[in-house]
This record gives C-alpha cells, structure tokens and sequence, in this order.
C-alpha cells in the first residue's frame, strides 16, 4: 500500500465513486479503499480524493498529487514530504 519514493511515499488507492459519505474504509487488494462522495466527472472524484486525503493525513493538498489511474478506480497517489511511517502513524490512529 505504502513505498518509499526519493522526497516522499506513494500510496495505492482503490476509489469508491458515488459513496454515501467520504471516508476511509479499510484496504482491498493491498490498497487504501477510500470512499468519495464526489462523482467520476471532469475530475472530480480527484480533486475529493486530494482534498479528503490532504485531510485525513494531515498535509498540505500541494503535497498530494495522482501519478497514474486519472480514470481509474485504482490509483498511485504521491504525498511528498513526508515519511512512511508518519503515514503509516497517521493511517492507524
């Protein structure tokens, strides 16, 4: 779910579309499932997604960037600045 990259940690995420509430519900197939609110369209379910994570992992949501599945429910998320083990704290807590 979590792998160090030089300047932060990418995360793998599996995103739910059209949830009930945003939140955080466990893992599946290795990966962060987050459930978003938001819609898949124009976007978005990315911008909830950064946004919802900038929250929850408490950064900056200039730190949050998608490095692929744009259009996907799967997707590598990249949290610069920060370590493995804060998110891990962060996640658990």
């Amino acid at each position: 779910m979590l792998t160090d990259t030089p300047g932060g940690v990418s995360l793998a995420v599996r995103v739910i579309p059209r949830a009930g509430a945003t939140k955080i519900a466990g893992t599946r197939d290795g990966r962060l499932l987050v459930r978003l609110a938001a819609a898949p369209v124009d976007g978005a379910a990315n911008e909830a997604l950064v946004a919802f994570l900038s929250k929850a992992l408490d950064i900056p949501s200039r730190q949050i960037s998608i490095a692929s599945g744009h259009k996907s429910r799967n997707k590598i998320v990249l949290l610069s600045g920060v370590t493995r083990a804060e998110i891990e704290t962060t996640l658990a807590g």
